[in-house]
């Protein structure tokens, strides 16, 4: 989460810049006897060695203090302007056996990949002469992404045609809105994905997305707040803006300089009304759990979900030499009714911190919302309503890799079934037919032992994962995700519990009635 509206905020004081120059000077002298004296100081990296030093020192202090190189700087800085650089191709991975592979399962219209035509279903083998096989997801991300301008190599399978391919893309800028997607779901329901986190265009992309669904006469909002890990702390004010009438506490922020002490009040004369519903996970943190802190205190809508990840701390950015950054923590954060979100981190390291692992039973404070409800503070937002999303069975993770293969083989043309384009979705799911010759597909794998009845007790199953891939290879992944959100336990309940946010928001009798 970060305070500064823009990048750069370099301390340029006569004091620091002395300060500066020791501590430079000292890591300069111990990298120097290092690299000269350690055993494999010939074979050592003198910028990863200082990049480590620097990290190290960080992780001393707190979880989210960072510092970037100026690859990582640049990227990260991308992020926060809902951008990046790299080829428009969406990746996933899939494995068949003990093989696990990384495939091409969506393209951004007018990007590098179009242009290369690559295309759902496509292997990736090798990015810049390193082998892909086995590697995550994120890795393989990670090596396609890259400067702007600059060129990748890549070795793909085509999957119309078989053939092995070797492509030279050029990386450029590519759009990353932090709103994914918005649609009406059944009931006149509208939802927005808010899962990229927030960056410098959250709260216009949010504007326009009320707008398109005003149009279709919504009644109530879901806004998707998992997975997303938070961003720059304006634009999660200006969110929760859009719902608290003016006057509304939004967060206090307190910091150990004066320039750090600040408080957000909205000032919004003419807030959203519709009945309001917001979904957290364990992956919701930061700006995400301000703006469920802020609408939870003033009871303007029911949190339905996970715990949240409790991350209370605000970063500032702070440009370095030679295009490298830093994030450093500057202030902490509190909610209207004056509840900390953070999580404590003084007890152990950061493997337990990332995976919750706490040492024991947590004293957590009590404070209370505007309605008089009891809320907690030190780790993190309670939801309201505890709904956890489904977890793949492993069962469950194997059929979902074979449907992709499946349909993978059907866009090929390597496996006669119904015909693919003429294959229509009803109520997110595929024909009988299709779902039939799946099974066959699966019973026919000599490697698998996977019975008849299994099977078809998890014919809803593998329809709707079906459905998922087909969408995914004829229209891409946004519309596909719309297959998932569509069956989604915590959407569908928040769907029946929008009676009971709109009670929630009405106990305070200044949201006003439609």
């Amino acid at each position: 989460m970060f305070t500064a509206s823009k990048p750069g905020g370099s301390d340029t004081s006569t004091s620091t810049n002395k300060e500066s120059r020791k501590i430079l000077g000292d890591l300069s002298e111990a990298i120097r006897i290092i690299t000269s004296r350690h055993v494999n100081g010939d074979r050592m990296e003198v910028d990863s060695l200082a990049k480590n030093s620097i990290t190290g020192a960080l992780q001393t202090l707190d979880p989210h203090s960072s510092y970037f190189d100026a690859g990582e700087y640049t990227e990260f800085l991308d992020e926060q302007q809902s951008e990046y650089s790299g080829i428009g191709a969406t990746i996933a991975g899939y494995s068949r056996g003990e093989r696990s592979d990384t495939y091409v399962t969506s393209i951004a219209r007018n990007s590098p990949a179009s242009n290369a035509g690559l295309a759902f279903g496509d292997r990736i083998l090798k990015v810049n002469g390193e082998d892909m096989a086995g590697k995550s997801t994120d890795d393989v991300r990670d090596a396609v992404r890259g400067p702007v301008e600059s060129k990748v190599k890549l070795l793909v399978e085509r999957n119309l045609t078989g053939r092995i391919e070797t492509l030279e893309l050029r990386r450029r800028l590519l759009q990353q809105p932090s709103i994914r997607d918005s649609f009406v779901l059944p009931g006149d329901v509208g939802y927005i994905a808010m899962t990229e986190g927030f960056n410098y265009t959250t709260a216009s992309e949010l504007g326009a997305a009320l707008q398109n669904l005003h149009r279709r006469s919504i009644k109530g909002l879901i806004l998707d707040l998992r997975e997303n890990p938070g961003g720059i702390l304006d634009q999660a004010v200006k969110v929760a803006e859009k719902f608290l009438p003016a006057g509304s506490l939004i967060v206090t922020q307190k910091g150990r300089s004066s320039i750090d002490n600040r408080v957000w009040v909205s000032r919004n004369r003419a807030p959203e009304t519709l009945p309001l519903v917001l979904l957290v996970n364990e992956e919701s943190a930061s700006a995400s759990e301000i703006l469920a802190g802020a609408l939870q205190d003033h009871d303007r809508a029911l949190i339905i979900g996970e715990k949240t990840f409790g991350k209370g701390l605000v970063q500032s950015l702070y440009d370095g030499p030679g295009g490298t950054g830093l994030t450093l923590t500057t202030a902490r954060y509190f909610t209207p009714s004056g509840r900390s979100i953070q999580r404590d981190y003084s007890d152990g390291g950061l493997y337990d911190y990332y995976n919750h692992h706490t040492a024991g039973a947590l004293t957590r404070a009590v404070t209370k919302t505007s309605a008089n409800r009891t809320v907690f503070s030190g780790d993190g937002i309670d939801p309201d309503e505890i709904c956890n999303s489904h977890q793949m069975t492993s069962i469950e993770r194997k059929i979902d890799d074979l449907s992709f293969f499946f349909i993978r083989d059907l866009v090929a043309g390597r496996r006669k079934a119904p015909t693919i384009l003429s294959t229509k979705i009803s109520n997110n799911s595929v024909s009988e037919e299709l779902t039939k010759s799946f099974v066959n597909y699966v019973m026919a794998q000599p490697t698998l032992n996977f019975a008849s009845d299994r099977l078809q007790s998890m014919t809803s199953f593998i329809s709707d994962r079906l459905a998922y891939n087909l969408v995914m290879a004829t229209k891409g992944d946004v519309q596909a995700s719309r297959i998932s959100i569509a069956g989604d336990q915590p959407v569908i309940k928040a769907i029946s519990q929008l009676p009971k946010a709109r009670d929630l928001a009405l106990l305070n009798n200044h949201y006003g009635r439609q």
